[in-house]
């Protein structure tokens, strides 16, 4: 897997396919590997670019000296963007987290094209359920190796209405919930960096980010899930509303991780906005 050094450190990135470029975006305690079917399909007749960025299940961790916050991760994601040269025509794909948000109300010339697919937004920030529960895990100390060694054992990971199942109409296969807590658990500075981000997280930041967007002058695609529980559907009609002509697809039996509930479906959503 490629690597670039950008200004907290170094990030990972998939680089696969030749067409129109499509850039995917993972959320907390995830890595690329969330989008492997999406980019199993796009990957036919587009190049796809899916980074795994530092939010706890990153391969290396960042500079000790790293000012890592949501709104530093953000700016990260239009770094990245341009050390690779990314066009106007490239379309941002972001689920779960906001940070696409925020750098498209500070960047808007950045993001030339954007699908954002079930998002934290307005103020469910930090999310109910598992984003509240990494919020105050993060002031305890040792609070998200606790966490990590909870789910350790992958019965612990399939309790109802906790964590990972509270972000599915399925369940996150074994094989990608034990990459992503596995880093989480055996790397300290990693799980630092994660400590740093969620205590760095201002509940206001994602209203601040949708004011802005009132006047983001691009193509927008907002996608959710019906049956997500964590973003709630309201918050995806909201946004299609205020981002000027920005359209709205809600896609059935999926909650939040729509990459794993419904890979053919969303990457036919990006397919179609990428070809519009």
């Amino acid at each position: 897997m490629p690597t670039i050094e950008l200004s907290l450190g170094t990030i990972s990135y998939e680089d696969t396919g030749s067409g129109p470029t499509v850039l995917l975006l993972h959320g907390l305690v995830q890595s690329a590997t969330v989008w492997r079917d999406v980019i199993a399909d796009l990957e036919t007749d587009h190049r796809v670019i899916a980074p795994t960025l530092p939010y706890g299940s990153h391969p290396r961790a960042m500079r000790p000296d790293a000012d890592l916050s949501p709104h530093t991760a953000a700016l990260l994601i239009g770094e990245l963007a341009d050390a690779l040269d990314l066009d106007e025509r490239t379309v941002f794909v972001e689920n779960d987290s906001g940070r696409l948000q925020q750098l498209a109300a500070e960047r808007p010339e950045r993001v030339g094209r954007m699908v954002i697919a079930g998002c934290e937004a307005f103020d469910n920030y930090p999310p109910q359920g598992g984003g509240t529960m990494l919020d105050a895990l993060a002031r305890i100390p040792g609070g998200l190796l606790l966490l990590a060694l909870a789910f350790a054992p992958r019965p612990m990971r399939r309790i109802p209405g906790t964590g990972l199942m509270l972000m599915t109409e399925k369940t996150v296969p074994h094989d990608l919930s034990d990459e992503w807590f596995g880093r989480l658990r055996t790397d300290r500075a990693v799980r630092a960096d994660l400590t740093k981000y969620l205590r760095a997280v201002r509940k206001t930041e994602m209203l601040e980010a949708a004011d802005k967007l009132a006047a983001f002058p691009n193509p927008t695609l907002v996608v959710w899930g019906a049956e997500d529980r964590m973003m709630p559907p309201a918050h995806g009609r909201r946004l299609a509303e205020l981002i000027p002509g920005a359209d709205y697809l809600e896609i059935p039996d999926s909650g939040t991780l729509i990459p794993l509930d419904q890979p053919a479906a969303l990457a036919r959503a990006i397919r179609e906005f990428t070809a519009a």
